[in-house]
C-alpha cells in the first residue's frame, strides 16, 4: 500500500474529488494548508506599509490505495491539477506499512 499526498491549487479540489472518485476511489482526506515554493508569494499594502505575503493558499489531498493504483492515480491528479503555471502543486507517495479499520479490526487494503 501506499500513501499518495497531492498538494494542489483550492480552485482544482472539485474537479479533482471528482476525476478520482470516478478513478474508484473510495475515500481521501483534504486539508486547507498554506505554503510556498518557487512562487514566493506576492507583495501587497496594507495601511500604507509593503507587506510580503509568501504563504499561499493550497489544497493538500490524501490517499492510501494499492500499490497498483498509484501511477494511474498521479496520472489522474496531473492531469487535473496541470494549469502550466508555477504552483501547480506536488504529490509525494510515502510506503504504508499497514491499515487497520477500527469498525471492524480489517487489516491491510481490505480495511482501505
Amino acid at each position: 500500500m501506499k500513501k499518495v499526498t497531492a498538494i494542489v491549487r483550492p480552485e482544482k479540489l472539485e474537479e479533482l474529488k471528482e476525476a478520482l472518485f470516478e478513478k474508484g476511489v473510495r475515500g481521501m482526506t483534504i486539508y486547507e494548508v498554506q505554503g510556498c515554493g518557487t512562487q514566493h508569494g506576492w507583495k501587497e499594502y496594507v495601511r500604507g506599509n509593503e507587506v510580503l505575503l509568501n504563504m499561499i493558499p493550497k489544497v493538500k489531498v490524501e490517499l492510501v490505495v494499492a500499490d497498483d493504483a498509484v501511477e494511474p492515480l498521479i496520472d489522474c491528479v496531473c492531469d487535473v491539477a496541470h494549469t502550466g503555471e508555477v504552483g501547480d502543486g506536488k504529490i509525494f507517495v510515502y510506503p504504508i506499512d499497514e491499515c487497520v479499520r477500527i469498525r471492524t479490526r480489517e487489516r491491510g487494503e481490505a480495511a482501505v
